[in-house]
């Protein structure tokens, strides 16, 4: 627990109106997204949520895309703007890093636009050799 925050990765938990209002109308990187999409991308994920604890309310979010033995993709990572500073981020990304290092994951991506620094406390650093990574970019669906 950091600051009063629990994280839990049963998805029973979720708050899912909550979590799609957050990355559907307030993330810089999902605008656009409908709802059905986003909670197919939850159904297809390993997703951890971080609750208050004294009042069980969901104040942060983020899933995790793996196969849990080679490869995870961490993504959709979002803390409500009345939780920011207690270390919502920072509890939710150490306990992802913890459960993919307990299953000796050997590669572990994400993208961000401003969170670097945050990132950098657990581990992760620009790719050695992104001219090895490419990416297909579809059009979002109609």
């Amino acid at each position: 627990m950091n600051d009063g925050i629990r994280i839990s990765d049963d998805d029973t938990e979720l708050d899912r109106a909550r979590i799609r209002r957050w990355i559907l109308e307030e993330s810089y990187w999902a605008k656009g997204r409908t709802p059905e999409r986003q909670d197919a991308a939850i159904d297809g994920s390993w997703n951890f949520g971080a609750y208050d604890a004294t009042t069980g309310q969901q104040v942060g979010y983020t899933r995790v895309v793996t196969d849990r033995v080679t490869f995870a993709w961490v993504c959709d990572v979002y803390v409500d703007d009345a939780a920011r500073g207690r270390g919502v981020g920072k509890a939710l990304i150490a306990r992802v890093v913890d459960e993919l290092s307990a299953l000796s994951v050997p590669r572990v991506v994400l993208a961000t636009a401003d969170a670097h620094g945050l990132y950098a406390q657990y581990g992760f650093e620009p790719l050695a050799k992104p001219e090895n990574w490419m990416a297909r970019i579809a059009p979002p669906p109609i």
